[in-house]
């Protein structure tokens, strides 16, 4: 058997015990390419593992959207595939983090329907602001006039 076929046969014994160290419920299914994709649908989430090259994994995460499609990776990795899973698993807990700290800076969560919107800034706050300005100036202009005068 091959390097190449031999990797494959690797990669493709990996996705249920990777799965169960990272979510408590998932998918596990195979592309035609042979990649093999982990969904984990409470978390909203997935993983793809991939052959790539002699004793390396590739391996990709994004996530899930609504109405169960996937949207493209949003952070991928290569590591050497020597049997150490809990060592995988944590190098896609951190592709996972990396995947759900995209989302959040792309874009804050809308409110739920129930909630209710926050009020501007009050004038309160904005007075006072405006008066350690004036307070600011006020101190600036008596030392010049002390400097000067």
């Amino acid at each position: 058997m091959s390097d190449d076929r031999r990797q494959a046969a690797t990669v493709s014994d990996l996705p249920e015990p990777l799965a169960k160290l990272l979510w408590r419920r998932y998918t596990v299914y195979r592309e035609r390419g042979g990649t093999v994709v982990i969904r984990g649908e409470d978390a909203g989430r997935w993983i793809s593992l991939a052959s790539h090259g002699s004793g390396r994994v590739r391996i990709r995460a994004g996530r899930i959207l609504e109405g169960g499609t996937t949207a493209p990776a949003r952070a991928e990795t290569t590591v050497p595939l020597d049997g150490d899973i809990a060592r995988l698993a944590a190098c896609c807990r951190g592709l996972l983090a990396e995947t759900a700290g995209a989302r959040a800076a792309e874009t804050a969560a809308p409110p739920p329907a129930t909630a209710r919107q926050r009020p501007g800034p009050r004038k309160g706050r904005r007075r006072r602001g405006t008066a350690v300005l004036v307070c600011a100036a006020v101190v600036v202009g008596l030392i010049a006039v002390s400097m000067f005068g």
